[in-house]
């Protein structure tokens, strides 16, 4: 069967998410999602040109997802963590169910599990015993390794290595090619910034940097 669906935010993170949308119909050899366009309240003409290059239609503000006929999935295609929040908070009042989306060229442990919105990019790695909430994004070529746990709305930017037996509380960002030592917490909305290696526990909003992160 052939689901509907529609992808919140016409940035590059969303336009990325087109791409797994694609390839994820591409590799079943046949639609398993229809991708009915994409949402977005001020979306910029840079961004409305290069959804146009896609061939992807733009279907006016995030409340048209509220009034769309047949109720269908929908994805945020949005990458702050805290943004994407704000949005699926909004979205939670629609009705309107929310799409997992995994990319062929990613890997998810058999044994792991997955809340609804939650999107893998090419490359991904999820190991075992791993259990992520709603709305988490892991970017192309991030790992998670063993019995890790992360809450709703975290995001794992490029190339960034998440170690076994840590636990990501909600709205946490780590970024590009950042690794977390194994074992260690980061607390609500924290950033770990870009690069860095995280060897303790960081509390709650807070922002980490460098190597070791402080």
């Amino acid at each position: 069967m052939t689901l509907d669906l529609v992808v919140v935010g016409c940035g590059g993170h969303g336009r990325e998410v087109v791409t797994i949308v694609r390839a994820v119909n591409e590799a079943a050899g046949r639609p398993l999602w229809r991708l009915l366009g994409l949402v977005d309240d001020h979306p910029s003409e840079v961004n409305l040109k290069r959804l146009q290059r896609l061939d992807v239609p733009y279907l006016g503000g995030v409340d048209r997802l509220r009034d769309a006929p047949g109720e269908p999935h929908h994805v945020i295609g949005i990458g702050d963590p805290r943004v994407r929040r704000a949005v699926g908070r909004r979205i939670d009042g629609y009705g309107t169910p929310a799409a997992s989306l995994v990319h062929p060229d990613a890997t998810i442990g058999s044994d792991a599990r997955c809340g609804p919105g939650f999107v893998a990019f090419a490359g991904a790695r999820v190991t075992t015993n791993v259990t992520v909430g709603r709305h988490v994004h892991l970017n192309q070529n991030a790992t998670v390794g063993h019995d890790c746990t992360f809450a709703d709305y975290v995001s794992v930017n490029p190339l960034a290595a998440v170690s076994g037996e840590c636990h990501l509380a909600e709205g946490v960002l780590v970024g590009t090619t950042a690794a977390v030592l194994q074992g260690l917490r980061i607390g609500r909305d924290s950033t770990v910034g870009a690069g860095a290696c995280v060897v303790r526990d960081v509390p709650d909003q807070t922002v980490v940097k460098g190597v070791p992160a402080r």
